[in-house]
């Protein structure tokens, strides 16, 4: 059910004992209005009151008077006219109605139950048939105790608090107005649609406010919406308790759930603190009350939300309400004085007053009894009476002796304006139920601005945990009041308020927020790179070193200093060295399962060719000194051919390693995910390591053996002393390649392949400079020593 509610009375016909009395004892004659009829319809109504003082001149009781009541009594009539004109409800028969006026809770039980007794004190007849009122729920609850017992209808236009729709309790009560649920609802749903999470509550004691503030407090906690506070209002007691409660709270959303007269009592107490930046939400008991939201109180109720019945036309009711004339109600003394307060005249003699004659026009006035231009409250009261007269129209029914819709025998009539900015209708789905029709909203705190989401108030103990971060509840404080932590490094969270972090999958990792998993970025050693740049750089300055040295040897191949250091394997030697800085190439770019197997082997079998070279230079130079002694015929053994074949052969057992090493465990391509938590280092595994430690280990037993046996031809007598240059050289090689162990074990990512084309640059570069510089230098710079007669002196002087 909507706000829009319909009621169907049913109402029981039944005889009473003719000895039966109903004695009223005490205070009567608070009838205020009637018309006779067939049937009667009592009202209970608070039109004048005596809760605030008029000065008067003490000649009557200190009146104050409700114009909002009047108004409900003025539509009863109307709509009991109305209905008495139409031929179809209730042929044959009238309505007539009896209005009772009482002012405070005592008076207005003692006008219910005059209503009841007739005003007969000593028997029940002319009883009502049923009771219209009242607008407070807590005197709804007392007057209902009267009439279940007497099985005496009662239908309150206003009465919204949820307690009276237990039937057990009150069996006979009945409403045109939803009850306080869907508002409780609704204003829950309010505040979860703006995300006001932290709120505060001032309400007043009496079973509208108390009642109602127990549901939104335990309908709020379902919803994820904690109350700072919750504090009582009395109109002569605790005010301070109240003020600063307000001022010390750090809730932005505070509800104030009272009925219009407390509520009038608060804000006059209220105008003289000067408490801003709170968002007012009301009830609906005062939030329809424009007359509040005076000039004085701009900056407190500002922006004010809240429920309200909806809007309603009812034809012909505005100008009824505004005909009205003392003459039409003259046994009313209420309507007189209201007359006089509204014209500022007297219908006596006065010497502060102008006379009344009666005939004064109401739309000449402002006030809240002559403002038509809505009957939010006033349709209820219209649908009551409806609600009655259908309902004792069902029950007169007669066909064929008996009741068509009972079914039981035949009775006879002697037996018996703020901004509307939204909507809660809880026929929708759920989801839809709340819906803000209007963004034209001015906020509270004397913000200017419009309503959108960014300018919304907020009133929340923490903000929302964002995502990245996760929600850990408080014990010791409110639901509301929870912590946020963030996500430990390697988790995220992608969701406000997540209750937990979750890991990223292994190929990915969270970004700088922590609210979502981004690929992880890979690493290698790359030619765009400054590093991989560089080393690209001087591994073609040593192939463009090489190719030079040997355009320079064959260009002075028939010169003594080429021939004597056996020109073959000089030439073979700048061949291998140029593949040498050609292969450290390789190991830059992504690697892949074709390079990862290309560069491993290629540096093996190159080296191998390289230092074989070299070995087969350091042993023609011992071989040559051996030649010089008398009779030695070892040259023989080792000459060019022999020399070719020695390379070839330690040149084929590399080739067989790396053959070995391909075929069982070869290189591949890996991600390695383990050396850092944010990137993925694109490496060549080694697949078998006795593979690559065994190429490495041949390499190095060649270099070491190439070291010795040079480093014993040092001091043999040659033309250029080659012996030395070779020993310098393999000194290096093995210096770098000793290093290069710890550093290529201990080096991380894309470094480790840097330290290892840095130890094939530098051995390669120590080999070139170191045998053949010196060579090229004589050659260019000193042609004068490469002769055959420098040689030879050379060779004499070494020899003496």
């Amino acid at each position: 059910m909507g706000w829009i509610t319909v009621i169907l009375l049913t109402l029981v016909a039944g005889t009473k004992s003719e000895n039966e009395t109903c004695r009223v004892i005490g205070q009567t004659g608070f009838m205020e209005f009637s018309k006779e009829g067939d049937l009667i319809i009592g009202g209970v109504f608070s039109i004048s009151s005596t809760r605030k003082l008029v000065n008067n001149d003490y000649q009557a009781l200190p009146y104050a008077y409700c114009k909002k009541e009047l108004r409900f009594v003025r539509t009863v009539r109307f709509t009991v006219e109305e209905i008495n004109r139409d031929t179809k409800l209730l042929p044959g028969a009238t309505l007539g109605y009896r209005l009772y006026n009482g002012c405070g809770s005592e008076n207005l039980i003692r006008a219910a139950v005059e209503a009841v007794n007739g005003g007969n004190a000593t028997s029940c007849k002319g009883q009502i048939q049923a009771l219209l009122g009242h607008s407070s729920s807590g005197v709804s609850e007392d007057i209902n105790l009267i009439l279940s017992p007497l099985s005496i209808l009662h239908v309150s236009h206003l009465s919204t608090c949820a307690c009276l729709s237990d039937k057990r309790l009150y069996p006979t009560f009945y409403r045109t107005v939803p009850s306080d649920t869907f508002q409780i609802l609704g204003l829950v749903q309010l505040m979860k649609y703006f995300d006001w999470r932290w709120v505060g509550i001032i309400y007043t004691k009496g079973l509208y406010a108390e009642e109602g503030v127990d549901k939104f407090i335990k309908v709020a906690i379902e919803e994820d919406i904690c109350v700072e506070y919750a504090v009582k209002f009395y109109k002569t007691k605790n005010w301070n308790t109240v003020i600063n409660t307000l001022t010390a709270s750090t809730a932005k959303v505070v509800l104030l759930f009272m009925s219009l007269s407390y509520t009038k009592s608060f804000l006059s107490k209220m105008d003289d603190y000067n408490i801003t930046g709170k968002q007012w939400v009301g009830s609906e008991a005062w939030i329809t009350q424009t007359d509040l939201a005076s000039v004085e109180r701009k900056h407190i109720l500002q922006g004010a939300l809240g429920f309200a019945l909806p809007q309603a036309s009812i034809p012909g009711l505005g100008e009824y309400l505004l005909k009205l004339k003392p003459a039409d109600e003259p046994q009313s003394t209420t309507v007189r004085a209201l007359w006089e307060h509204f014209f500022d005249c007297s219908f006596t003699p006065s010497n502060t007053s102008a006379m009344c004659n009666g005939t004064e026009d109401l739309r000449t006035i402002s006030s809240e009894y002559t403002d038509v231009t809505h009957f939010r409250t006033e349709i209820n009261v219209y649908k009551a009476v409806y609600s009655v007269a259908y309902a004792l129209h069902a029950l007169l029914q007669c066909r064929n002796g008996s009741n068509p819709t009972t079914g039981k025998p035949c009775v006879s009539k002697d037996k018996v304006k703020p901004k509307h900015v939204s909507l809660y209708d809880t026929s929708l789905p759920d989801g839809d139920k709340f819906q803000l029709l209007d963004t034209n909203i001015i906020w509270g705190g004397n913000n200017q601005k419009v309503c959108d989401m960014f300018t919304v108030p907020r009133s929340v103990c923490r903000e929302p945990c964002p995502p990245g971060s996760r929600k850990a509840i408080n014990k010791r404080k409110p639901v509301c009041c929870f912590d946020c932590f963030e996500c430990p490094e390697g988790m995220i969270s992608n969701q406000t308020d997540s209750p937990d972090c979750m890991f990223c999958p292994p190929e990915f990792w969270p970004n700088e927020k922590k609210d979502q998993c981004l690929p992880k970025p890979t690493e290698y050693l790359s030619y765009k790179e400054i590093m991989g740049t560089v080393l690209t750089a001087f591994s073609c300055i040593g192939v463009f070193l090489s190719l030079l040295i040997l355009i320079i040897f064959m260009t002075h191949k028939e010169t003594p200093i080429v021939k004597a250091n056996n020109s073959e394997l000089s030439f073979l030697l700048l061949f291998s060295l140029k593949l040498c800085f050609l292969c450290s190439l390789t190991f830059i770019g992504r690697p892949s399962q074709w390079s990862c197997m290309l560069r491993h082997t290629a540096f093996g079998i190159t080296f191998v060719l390289c230092i074989s070279c070299v070995l087969g230079k350091t042993i023609v130079v011992l071989m040559a000194f051996r030649a010089t002694l008398p009779g030695s015929r070892v040259m023989k053994w080792f000459g060019p051919l022999q020399q070719r074949l020695s390379v070839l052969m330690f040149t084929l057992v590399q080739i067989l390693i790396c053959i070995l090493w391909l075929s069982t465990k070869p290189p591949f391509p890996k991600m390695n995910m383990m050396y850092y938590n944010d990137k993925i280092i694109l490496e060549c595994a080694l697949g078998s390591a006795i593979g690559f430690w065994a190429v490495l280990g041949y390499i190095g037993l060649l270099a070491v053996l190439c070291f010795i046996l040079a480093f014993l031809a040092r001091k043999l007598p040659d033309s250029f002393n080659e012996a030395k240059l070779i020993t310098f050289s393999m000194l290096i090689f093995c210096a770098v390649w000793i290093a290069f162990i710890p550093a290529y074990v201990s080096s991380p990512g894309k470094f480790t392949v840097a330290v290892e084309i840095f130890a094939i640059l530098a051995s390669s570069y120590g080999l070139l400079i170191c045998i053949f510089v010196p060579k090229c230098h004589i050659i260019i710079f000193r042609p004068e020593q490469n002769s055959r007669k420098h040689m030879r002196v050379k060779i004499q002087a070494r020899t003496l």
